[in-house]
């Protein structure tokens, strides 16, 4: 990738980008669990590289926040924190990381 990542639209691709990770994050839960036995996603803590300045965080990660609510429902509602760094590792654009409950049989 060419361009800064910490110069992207907010809208987008910034937030497309946090809808990516949530789409991850939905793979590996569904991998070790599976969707069907989420009870909860009691958490989601989201990682924007940023500009000094920039402080429309929570909005790029609405686009994760919306995806996981979209496929959950109910179970996909969550606390968030929305927060911006200055690096991340592969200078990535956006870090997501979820604290979800899950059935047990």
């Amino acid at each position: 990738m060419d361009d800064d990542p910490r110069d992207l639209a907010v809208e987008r691709p910034a937030a497309t980008r946090a809808r990516i990770c949530a789409l991850n994050v939905l793979a590996q839960i569904d991998s070790a669990a599976g969707l069907d036995n989420v009870e909860q996603v009691a958490q989601l803590i989201g990682f924007v590289l940023s500009s000094d300045g920039f402080g429309d965080q929570p909005k790029v990660i609405n686009g994760a926040s919306d995806l996981i609510e979209e496929v959950l429902g109910e179970a996909g509602r969550h606390t968030r924190a929305a927060l911006g760094t200055n690096a991340l590792p592969f200078s990535v654009t956006v870090e997501i990381a979820a604290v979800v409950v899950v059935r047990t049989h």
